[in-house]
């Protein structure tokens, strides 16, 4: 499992989707994908709350349908949400057609639950078609990662996922961090640590 910076060269052949962001001070974006979750989501946001970082949250549709107060609760505090489908689809398995309704569905979810727009927009797993990708980008832009953490893999000590990230922190890098069922345990072992690295170092968060 590669959970460090994505090369240049897979980079080059999609550039039309954000990578990364410009290199000019001490400054990184946060992400975190698949939430809302209860018992997750509102302890990344007490974490993020308690430093004052910011960050971008790409959550499911239906986990926004579900727990639309908690995210309520990430626009409040002033982060922002970005569209991640509204079935955490595979666009790769997906026909065109059903990846874009499902792209679709998750805006009207969230004009509905919280009368808000997004032109944000993340691939579950990183896979979507050309095709699909063509679409999406007439209307959204297509934010990837430079810093995948690997916080949701199996096999690799907490300790190690936190060195690694904070190895692999450079300004410009779009960190990608999961508020889901499958990071419940180890978020707690990683993100404070983490949060505190970049306060200690006077790192910057912003907004896409």
């Amino acid at each position: 499992m590669v959970f460090h910076s994505v090369p240049k060269i897979i980079q080059n052949i999609f550039p039309n989707r954000i990578w990364e962001m410009p290199a000019v001070d001490r400054r990184i974006w946060l992400t975190f994908d698949d939430g809302p979750v209860p018992g997750v989501t509102d302890f990344v946001l007490d974490e993020l709350g308690a430093r004052g970082f910011q960050a971008t949250f790409f959550m499911v549709g239906e986990n926004l349908r579900k727990h639309s107060r908690l995210a309520e609760r990430v626009l409040s505090e002033g982060h922002q949400i970005g569209n991640h489908t509204t079935h955490h689809l595979n666009g790769w398995k997906t026909k065109t057609e059903i990846y874009l309704e499902d792209v679709r569905r998750f805006d009207q979810l969230l004009n509905e639950e919280l009368g808000e727009k997004t032109s944000l927009f993340r691939p579950p797993y990183g896979r979507l078609t050309q095709m699909q990708a063509m679409e999406v980008k007439k209307s959204k832009k297509i934010v990837m990662w430079s810093l995948l953490t690997g916080d949701y893999s199996k096999g690799i000590s907490s300790q190690r996922i936190l060195q690694n990230s904070i190895q692999n922190t450079k300004p410009g890098k779009v960190v990608v961090f999961h508020d889901q069922q499958k990071t419940a345990q180890v978020l707690p072992q990683i993100l404070p640590a983490y949060l505190d690295f970049l306060k200690r170092e006077d790192w910057q968060t912003a907004l896409l």
